[in-house]
């Protein structure tokens, strides 16, 4: 991919809100992966939707239409 296309698609993805990986949110991960069974990796994912207070979790990976402390995900191709 060209520098320029390359620094363009990371401008843009700038827009949005990111949640740095904090304790608070490392913990509600493995309390996520612990209660529902999920891997580390998409349960930070869940903690990190929940910190930014985000309701839906657009997912083809886990269980669609499930809850999980507030998010619910979403499959969109379902």
């Amino acid at each position: 991919m060209p520098h320029e296309i390359a620094t363009g698609l990371i401008r843009t993805w700038l827009r949005f809100r990111v949640q740095d990986i904090t304790v608070p949110v490392l913990m509600d991960a493995l309390e996520i992966k612990s209660k529902h069974g999920f891997s580390y990796w998409d349960s930070a994912v869940v903690a990190s939707a929940r910190a930014l207070g985000c309701k839906q979790l657009y997912s083809e990976y886990m269980d669609h239409g499930r809850d999980v402390g507030g998010v619910v995900i979403i499959n969109p191709f379902r």
